[in-house]
């Protein structure tokens, strides 16, 4: 498990690729589980889980397009 003291996607984005599947924990933002190279929402999501989800997958996206 990876913790992060600060949310930065393309931080989280860089870890969650290479490492394929885990778990990440971001200050502030809760705990998140990622399989296959992406975040997956939480069990009992809010509003700002899916934001960051979002974000972060959309920077997982753009690092495997170069």
């Amino acid at each position: 498990m990876r913790m992060f003291k600060r949310y930065m996607p393309k931080l989280v984005a860089k870890h969650v690729s290479r490492l394929f599947s885990g778990r990440v924990y971001i200050d502030g933002r809760g705990g998140y589980e990622f399989n296959n190279g992406l975040l997956l929402v939480p069990v009992k999501a809010q509003q700002r889980h899916y934001q960051t989800v979002n974000e972060v997958n959309q920077e997982i996206r753009r690092i495997r397009v170069y």
